[in-house]
């Protein structure tokens, strides 16, 4: 089971996501438990105050270390596990992404610090492993993501999906973006499912969903397609398209 412990200002913001789908049968199942935490309940203030002016003067407040590092310590007692992750969610951090889920999932614990105003203490990041963001753009606070962080990772987890073959195929798992998809009717306003797909010819099915997989990567994402360790085949089917010789 992998453990999630959030530190959040707002443990309400949860009620829901996490009671719906993937992870709603990953805890059914026993695979991931989600533990929220209210970081004022760890202050000493009678107003549960978690948060106070910056030395030097500026803007905003800033969340005071006592009650992060209280809730860090308290969570990491009730969890014995080895592979412990502290991750501070902060627009300083690593971008998340498809690499970063994965090695996550194969921890048995991860706290999840939801920063918010102008930030945490600086102190509190010696007790931090990771800081990570979900990109280049402002949110009220963490809480956004680490709900992305608990659902990209708990994923990853071996029985939370149904099916091995879905989360092979997904976009960025195998590093590109995934094929177009068709379902009935087959017909529909004049728009037709590709021939192909019809066909019952496996072998033909899988080379379509491959050649649009790449295509749609190249198109789409550039960047993601320049990492990619392109096969004798992929090139052929890059060729097809017009794209020619992608080294």
């Amino acid at each position: 089971m992998l453990v999630f412990h959030i530190l959040t200002l707002f443990p309400e913001f949860f009620s829901g996501p996490m009671d719906v789908s993937i992870l709603k049968r990953a805890k059914e199942k026993g695979l991931v438990r989600i533990e929220l935490l209210n970081i004022r309940d760890f202050s000493k203030d009678k107003h549960r105050k978690v948060d106070d002016y910056p030395y030097g003067g500026g803007a905003g407040m800033v969340m005071k270390p006592e009650p992060i590092f209280e809730a860090v310590e308290y969570a990491s007692c009730t969890v014995d596990a080895e592979k412990r992750k502290v991750i501070l969610l902060s627009p300083q951090g690593s971008v998340f992404n498809q690499d970063m889920a994965r090695e996550l999932a194969k921890q048995e614990h991860i706290i999840l610090i939801c920063g918010h105003y102008e930030g945490v203490d600086e102190r509190v990041k010696t007790i931090i492993t990771d800081e990570i963001s979900l990109g280049d753009f402002v949110l009220t606070g963490g809480e956004i993501p680490a709900l992305a962080i608990v659902d990209a990772t708990s994923r990853l987890i071996p029985g939370v999906l149904g099916s091995n073959e879905s989360l092979k195929e997904e976009s960025f798992s195998s590093g590109l973006l995934e094929y177009p998809q068709y379902t009935r009717p087959e017909v529909y306003r004049g728009l037709k499912v590709p021939e192909v797909l019809l066909s019952g010819n496996h072998r033909e099915i899988e080379r379509f969903r491959r050649k649009e997989a790449l295509r749609r990567t190249l198109e789409k994402r550039p960047d993601l397609f320049k990492k990619l360790k392109l096969t004798q085949e992929d090139k052929s089917l890059l060729e097809e398209m017009g794209f020619g010789c992608q080294d």
